[in-house]
């Protein structure tokens, strides 16, 4: 055997006391080979940790340098102030598809309050299993007891009821989704306002707001995390960039949610675009928005800005159609617009192309945009060789008899392999316009069962190339209460999809829009191969 090298790397060898080797363990062994000994015995200290506890082989995990896939094992979402004022009374609901690889777990929403204030977690049970959903969400407002059925409750009371926290673990993270919905009455503040609770982040975009008479939109806050936040709001109108010292540097304590109406920020302003940038700590975003008795919704954060767009979800009964383009870095975009309909994609007459200025805002009506149909809209460079990032949102309006709601959609990326969404509801209230942005699409539709009962159903539905289609979503049987759908991808595609939610009240047909985005299930992780020399290098 060669003797190894002893010169480099240079160690300082760990204080140790000599072996005492009795002869005839030894066999009578020279004074070499107990120095051999001995530095094997140091050089086992060093690598003991790695050669003790060897790694898996290599043939067990894969090829060197591939990956693979894993569930998460934890999934947290923040829902942002209800704002439902006086009157007003807001739903929560929490859902997690079934099939999970992991055991174990729980899910539960609870009110954000400051870490004094926040009520203990349930203790660990003593022979180190999971604790049982319904103790780990004992003490809040809302747990989920099962994957597959979804739960439902409501928010706190009045007008200064905080923001949420929902956290799934276990079996109950994949694909784990909350959902909070609002009905407000009052004839100033009346509609249907709804929202996916999303994860914390450091930037979130939202294209569609105003300040302009009549219209009373606020940005809502939300620190769930254990350090405090720093935020600036960053606003883009038909004029350019609005400074105002009042929206930067907006502290936000552990626990805590804040409101802020924009007509403070930037009066008088019909159309704006707004990104919230975090500069310490992470928080959840929403904006929402009220037009006096014309209706209200949350405007759901966009993707980041990209050069091309694709807002989904505009309803075959839209009376009036207002798109709203930001272009917030340095250079002009020049766009090419299209709708997508039954038959694929189409572009508007009097509408085919738009130009944004940099740093700006651009809006335009798009009236019988759809032309009886349900759709969606794709804005792409002029030139392709000339992509300029944009952020694009859509009002839409619905009115029927004299009286209207709204809801605002935003651009949205592909479902991928699976989305879901907690709060849908029977009796056609639930509608899943789905549009396949390139090739055909073949897709599953799963509704689960009912929060109180009901079996669940599946369908599989084909959508043409570049076409939208309005799905007919499998109604559980023996439906009571809300239920969750899940949306995979099973071949082609890109697809884009958006829920609307139409609950009738007081003559008028409330609803609300939301996109659907990949539940982000499963992350990739690298394969790994044990080398004890990382330890000396």
């Amino acid at each position: 055997m060669k003797k190894p090298s002893l010169k480099a790397p240079k160690l300082k060898a760990p204080s140790i006391s000599r072996p005492e080797f009795a002869v005839g363990a030894l066999g009578g062994g020279s004074r070499t080979g107990r120095s051999l000994l001995a530095g094997a015995a140091v050089l086992g200290v060093v690598f003991g940790i790695a050669e003790l506890r060897p790694p898996v082989t290599p043939a067990a995990v894969g090829p060197a340098g591939g990956a693979t896939t894993a569930q998460v094992e934890r999934t947290s979402v923040i829902c942002p102030q209800p704002l439902q004022g006086v009157t007003g009374n807001t739903a929560y609901t929490l859902f997690t598809p079934p099939g999970a690889a992991a055991t174990g777990g729980s899910a539960a929403l609870n009110d954000v309050a400051p870490p004094a204030a926040a009520p203990a977690p349930a203790p660990a049970p003593s022979d180190g299993s999971s604790a049982a959903p319904a103790d780990a969400g004992a003490a809040a407002r809302l747990p989920l007891a099962k994957p597959g059925i979804p739960a439902a409750g409501p928010a706190a009371n009045g007008d200064l009821a905080p923001g949420a926290v929902a956290v799934a673990t276990g079996a109950f993270a994949p694909g784990f989704a909350a959902s909070q919905t609002t009905t407000v009455t009052d004839p100033q503040a009346i509609g249907l306002s709804g929202v996916n609770c999303t994860p914390s982040g450091t930037s979130f975009w939202f294209s569609g707001a105003s300040t302009a008479a009549g219209r009373v939109d606020y940005v809502s806050l939300v620190n769930a995390e254990s350090g405090p936040a720093v935020v600036d709001l960053k606003l883009y109108g038909p004029k350019g960039p609005i400074d105002n010292d009042a929206a930067n540097g907006i502290a936000l304590a552990p626990g805590t949610s804040e409101a802020l109406r924009l007509s403070s920020l930037a009066p008088g302003v019909d159309d704006l675009a707004v990104e919230v940038r975090v500069r310490t700590g992470r928080v959840g975003a929403g904006l929402h928005a009220v037009d006096g008795g014309k209706g209200a919704d949350w405007l759901q954060p966009s993707v980041a800005p990209a050069a091309e767009a694709v807002i989904p979800g505009l309803p075959a009964d839209a009376t009036a159609t207002r798109l709203v383009v930001a272009a917030p870095g340095e250079d002009d975009a020049d766009l090419k617009v299209q709708i997508s309909g039954k038959n694929g994609w189409f572009t508007p007459v009097d509408h085919e192309t738009l130009h944004v200025k940099a740093g700006m805002v651009e809006a335009v009506d798009l009236p019988q945009v759809t032309r009886g149909e349900v759709g969606a809209i794709r804005l792409t460079p002029s030139d392709p060789a000339h992509p300029t990032p944009i952020v694009a949102g859509v009002r839409i309006d619905r009115a029927k008899n004299g009286k209207s709601d709204a809801a605002w959609l935003s651009g949205a990326g592909p479902v991928g392999a699976r989305a879901s969404i907690a709060d849908n509801r029977g009796g056609g209230q639930t509608q899943l316009i789905l549009t396949a942005v390139g090739e055909e699409a073949k897709v599953r539709i799963t509704a689960s069962a009912g929060s109180a009962g009901g079996t669940p159903a599946t369908k599989e539905v084909t959508v043409p190339a570049g076409a939208t289609v309005a799905a007919e979503i499998p109604e559980p049987a023996g439906l009571n209460g809300v239920f969750g759908l899940t949306l995979e991808t099973l071949s082609g595609g890109p697809v884009t999809a958006a829920r609307m939610l139409t609950v009738p009240a007081k003559d008028i047909q409330m609803f609300t829009s939301q996109t659907l985005a990949d539940d982000r299930s499963t992350v990739r992780l690298p394969y790994v191969q044990g080398d004890p020399g990382v330890l000396v290098r």
